[in-house]
């Protein structure tokens, strides 16, 4: 009997088989829940043909965060596979590259919008768009890269997640009321295709296995995917609001 028995899970951001979302689509389906998938108009075609490469192929829905016919459409498409979804999984994100990698002070408003409409802003048209489709105990889990800090080379990406992850908590007390749950997953450094455009990545990356405690493998998103998948279940019924690193205990280390 798996922990998600009965359950559906919208989960977005699935592009590779290496990325974070796909590890998290596969672990609900293990753990008995049905998954659809949403996929950006660009990239559908992608996003189906991974699918297919799941226990069980899920179907995929179209979802652009910044396009509000879309949002305002999310239930009716997603209800046409499901009849109302237990948890949401938020794995979006995007910046421009003239945003990162050292370009802090350079960077201009028109990308820095770009960057918190599409990897902040986005995690409240979610919430808004899939709350009609949701049952009491459902849950929201985003995946964030600790905003806590000044990180090498992520600049205004840092501030987007440092502003993602100000939105899980009021969204979180929104929501409350409604009893559904929000919360964020802060994983370490994975090597997965969006990652892998963020300028100088390799220097925020290479040295973090040795800095954690349990180690840090930057290839396997297992671990973070686990996090998320538990958060979907019933074992948290109490929490929300959280940010829960996994990252291998780096967060803690003193410099």
């Amino acid at each position: 009997m798996g922990m998600l028995d009965g359950k559906n899970v919208l989960v977005t951001g699935v592009l590779t088989e290496k990325s974070i979302a796909f590890s998290v689509a596969r672990l609900c389906q293990e753990e008995g829940a049905t998954v659809v998938l949403t996929g950006v108009p660009r990239s559908l075609k992608i996003t189906k043909a991974i699918s297919r490469r799941l226990p069980q192929e899920a179907p995929v829905v179209e979802l652009d965060v910044t396009d509000p016919e879309q949002l305002s459409g999310l239930a009716d498409a997603v209800r046409e596979h499901v009849p109302h979804v237990d948890g949401v999984v938020h794995a979006i994100g995007f910046a421009p590259q003239s945003v990162m990698g050292g370009e802090f002070l350079n960077a201009s408003w028109e990308d820095v919008a770009t960057a918190m409409q599409i990897s902040a802003f986005s995690y409240q048209a979610l919430a808004v768009a899939a709350a009609p489709l949701m049952s009491e105990g459902g849950s929201i889990v985003g995946l964030t890269f600790d905003g806590s800090f000044a990180w090498p080379v992520y600049d205004w990406m840092g501030v987007a997640k440092a502003a993602l992850e100000a939105t899980s908590r009021y969204t979180a007390r929104d929501l409350g009321p409604k009893q559904i749950r929000s919360n964020m997953v802060s994983a370490g450094p994975i090597k997965t295709t969006a990652a892998t455009h963020i300028p100088g990545f390799d220097q925020m990356e290479s040295q973090w296995g040795e800095r954690a405690p349990l180690g840090w493998d930057s290839s396997d998103p297992e671990p973070t995917a686990r996090t998320v998948t538990a958060l979907l279940s019933d074992w948290f019924p109490a929490t929300t609001g959280e940010l829960i690193h996994v990252d291998g205990g780096v967060h803690m280390m003193g410099q």
